[in-house]
Formats: structure tokens, C-alpha cells, sequence
């Protein structure tokens, strides 16, 4: 129980993280202080030492030579793909429309895992992924948005590949989790990551003028990599070992709640019956996943 308990603790964080991340990326991307490869190559460098200096300090065992292929497969879809997919989305849409997409990725894992994981869909799950996608929806539409993206509907497909990839991903280390402690080879996935996103950021990092960087911008680009990244990719899979890969992408509807706090505190959003009822949604949602 203990261990379950700690993993679900470590999915609302990983949302919470999540969630101000929106903000802080597109202030850093919109302002035009890092292009978004060149952010991401800087991100995915940064976790990966951060990575393989953490791994000096805990036990790890060694990973075998044929599980390599799936680290590779991993690495592209987790980190790669659903990054460059991401922040380059982030760029034409606006933070509302993408995290209204993000919100698909619990059913795509729903369907996923059922296929490949062999994992039961009761009636429970399936009516929690329902309610919360119905609050997240509701949450994140409610009052729409004065953004205007430069190509939303490229953007848009763009996020939606990421949220498809990153569904995947979670499937893929599951198996992993199941094999090995995530300290054994999330050092290996930021490695390969860095060399798959390195021919598409380098240009884009070397235009960086450092010396523009306002206290706000080199805080925002400091949590993106320490808690949005190393922290995240970090929690998510020792949440793995103890829940079910349903049970990880369901948390993702707390994003909208987290998001909408953090404008609260910013003073750029306000609270009233629809959106505590839509959060109330939510919450039903995430309790009846989670719940044996």
C-alpha cells in the first residue's frame, strides 16, 4: 500500500509540473529568447547529465544488450518525437488548445494497453477516463481564449502527434519498469534522446543570445529542465512499477486543474461554480481509476 501510495503522490507532482509548464515554455518560446528545437536540445542535454550524475549516487543494475532496442524505441517516442512534436506545436497553437489535445492521451493508453499490455478494461475505468475527460474538456474550454496562433490547425496536429507519442512511450517503458528500476536506464534514454534531437536544435541553440535572458526567462528555462523534465521523466516510471499504465495517463487530467491555479495565483484567471464543478469532475474521475 505504502508503494502505491508513493506512486500516485509522485503522478500529482509529475501534473503539477506539468501543468505550469505550459506557461513558462511559451513565455521562453513567444519571446523569443530560445526557438523551440534549440530549447529542446538544451532541456534534453541538461536532464541527461543530470540524469547520468544522479546515477552515480543510487544503485542501478546493468541493462542487457538486447533490451537496447527498446530504450532506442523509447528514447524516439518519449523524448524525440514527443518533444520536438510539443514545443514545435506550442509555437503555431496556443497553451488552451494544447492542453486540450494533451487530454486525449489517457483513452489513446486506454485502447493501447488493452492491445499490447493485455490490461482489463473494467467499467469503473472506463467511466472514470470518461468523467475526467468531460471536466478536462469543460475545464479547459470554458471561457475559451484570446491567443491567436499562427497556424492553429498545424499546431494542433502537431501536439496531437505528440499526445499519440507519448502515449506510446508510456506503454513501451512499462515493460521496461517490469525488467528494471527506472535508475537503470533513464540515463540511456536522455543519451539516445540527445543524439536523435541534436541534427534538429543544434542551429537553433547556437543563435541563443544568453546575455538577453531576464531573471523570469533563465528561471522558466531552469524548471522546464528540473522539474519538467528530470523530475517528470523521473516520477513517471517508478509511478509505473506500482500502477497500471491506464492508471499514470488518467493523471493527466489534473493538468488543466494545476494550470488554472497557477493563472489564479498569476492573477490572469479567477475561479467560479463551473470551473470547481468541472475540477470536481476531474477529481471522481481520477478516484474511480485509481481505485482496486
Amino acid at each position: 500500500m505504502k508503494g502505491r501510495f508513493s506512486a500516485l503522490i509522485a503522478l500529482v507532482l509529475v501534473q503539477l509540473f506539468y501543468g505550469v509548464t505550459f506557461t513558462f515554455a511559451n513565455d521562453v518560446i513567444d519571446g523569443g529568447y530560445v526557438l523551440p528545437f534549440g530549447f529542446i536540445l538544451l532541456r534534453v542535454i541538461c536532464a541527461a547529465l543530470l540524469f547520468w550524475a544522479f546515477s552515480w549516487f543510487v544503485p542501478s543494475e546493468k541493462v542487457q544488450r538486447h533490451d537496447f532496442p527498446k530504450l532506442v524505441a523509447a528514447a524516439f517516442f518519449g523524448v524525440a518525437l514527443n518533444m520536438l512534436a510539443f514545443f514545435k506545436g506550442l509555437q503555431y497553437t496556443t497553451p488552451i488548445n494544447g492542453s486540450v489535445i494533451m487530454i486525449t492521451v489517457p483513452i489513446i493508453v486506454l485502447v493501447l494497453s488493452a492491445i499490447i499490455l493485455k490490461e482489463r478494461i473494467t467499467s469503473i475505468k472506463i467511466l472514470g477516463v470518461g468523467l475526467g475527460l468531460s471536466g478536462a474538456l469543460v475545464l479547459s474550454l470554458y471561457g475559451g481564449t484570446s491567443d491567436i496562433g499562427q497556424n492553429i490547425a498545424f499546431g494542433n496536429f502537431l501536439v496531437f502527434i505528440n499526445a499519440a507519442s507519448y502515449s506510446y512511450y508510456l506503454i513501451l517503458i512499462k515493460k521496461l519498469t517490469a525488467k528494471y528500476h527506472p535508475y537503470s536506464f533513464i540515463k540511456w534514454l536522455f543519451l539516445f534522446g540527445s543524439i536523435m534531437i541534436f541534427p534538429f536544435g543544434i542551429h537553433e541553440l547556437s543563435l541563443v543570445s544568453w546575455a538577453n535572458f531576464t531573471p523570469y526567462i533563465w528561471f522558466s528555462v531552469g524548471f522546464v529542465i528540473i522539474f519538467a523534465t528530470f523530475g517528470t521523466y523521473l516520477l513517471n516510471p517508478l509511478a509505473l512499477r506500482s500502477l497500471k499504465a491506464t492508471t499514470v495517463s488518467t493523471f493527466l487530467y489534473l493538468q488543466p486543474i494545476f494550470a488554472g491555479l497557477f493563472a489564479i495565483a498569476m492573477g490572469s484567471d479567477s475561479m467560479d461554480i463551473i470551473k470547481a464543478l468541472a475540477s470536481l469532475l476531474i477529481f471522481i474521475g481520477v478516484y474511480l481509476v485509481t481505485k482496486k
